[in-house]
């Protein structure tokens, strides 16, 4: 007998980056961080609620007090079968978004409900990530130099032709300096921490290793996508906020502890989809076609079945429909169009 196949609630998912990323869209360049962030919002509240799935937000936009949607712990989906945890970032790059600039784009993940580590009050994280071909080559404990030689030899590479995916931030100065030293090449890059996770899992990317400190959050939503593609990653806390490490003193919690990809996402399945907002040699932003038309451009990645699919979709408008308090009235059938 055939195996009946089972749900890949990845090609579900991507209709809600679909419709976070068309949504956001119009405010690229409009120097309105808030503004793109919050159209983005929601539109993927909106169609996350039809997504036949009973999913709690582990990683959302904040406390219930501080964001009124998309909060953690707020309840999502149909309510039906399967009891999932999700994490969210409706825009992340808020500031590429705003400026214009390339890699802004809308994620969502996915895994069976406990699956995902709840960061509380852990705001930042140092991270190292990389494709299969060395996960195995990575030590978060070593010297940077030391990883960078591991990755190099797992790539059967000579070290500089080793690319590391660095955010561009003054915390950042002695570890850029150490890449250099080492002879591997930095891509210095203003934001876009998940992005730069999956441009260093997948191969062929022009990036082979992230590292740095970038947010904790942003760390267990990368987390989903290199488990997918079978990667490797590693991470420890650095709290950069006074009330950060006042929380995690109170708490007790060791600063030293490495977290482990089997540690940030448990389960062995976990789902993975993001859309383009704006351009990236990654993935293409969203396109105004001369004929009316809107082109998005996506990835989904699921961990059980190793698959991996890039998705071109082109979006007819045919209405203008209310739709949220971020809204412009002339594109709000983009959810509409994005939830079919």
């Amino acid at each position: 007998m055939i195996r009946q196949p089972d749900r890949n609630l990845g090609m579900e998912l991507v209709r809600v980056t679909e419709a976070a990323a068309l949504s956001a869209s119009r405010f690229m360049g409009a120097g309105d961080k808030e503004a793109g962030d919050g159209a983005a919002v929601d539109a993927m509240r909106a169609v996350l609620e039809t997504v036949s799935m009973d999913g709690v937000v582990v990683i959302g936009e904040g406390e219930k007090d501080e964001a009124p949607m998309l909060y953690n712990g707020e309840a999502v989906g149909t309510g039906d079968a399967p009891p999932l945890d999700i994490a969210v970032d409706p825009v992340e790059g808020t500031r590429l978004l705003a400026t214009g600039r390339p890699n802004s784009i809308s994620v969502v993940a996915a895994t069976e409900r406990g699956a995902m580590w709840n960061p509380g009050p852990s705001f930042y994280m140092n991270k190292i990530v990389v494709s299969e071909a060395a996960r195995d080559a990575i030590d978060i404990t070593q010297s940077v130099a030391h990883n960078l030689y591991s990755i190099a030899d797992a790539l059967q590479r000579k070290v500089n032709e080793v690319t590391v995916f660095v955010l561009d931030r003054p915390r950042h100065k002695n570890l850029i300096q150490e890449i250099r030293a080492a002879g591997a090449r930095v891509q210095l890059h203003t934001d876009g921490d998940v992005m730069g996770a999956l441009m260093a899992a997948i191969p062929g990317t022009g990036v082979d290793v992230l590292m740095g400190i970038g947010g904790t959050p942003e760390g267990v939503i990368s987390a989903a996508a290199v488990k997918a593609l079978n990667g490797g990653m590693q991470g420890v806390r650095a709290p950069q906020l006074e009330t950060e490490k006042r929380a995690l003193q109170e708490m007790d919690v060791d600063l030293e502890q490495v977290f482990k990809l089997e540690d940030l996402i448990t389960a062995d399945d976990a789902f993975f989809a993001a859309t383009g907002i704006t351009d990236g040699p990654f993935l293409d932003g969203v396109h105004y076609d001369r004929d009316g038309g809107i082109t998005t451009h996506s990835i989904v990645i699921r961990a059980e079945s190793g698959s991996l699919r890039f998705i071109k979709g082109i979006h007819r408008l045919k209405r203008s429909v209310e739709f949220g308090k971020h809204s412009k009235q002339s594109f709000q059938d983009m959810v509409d169009i994005a939830a079919k």
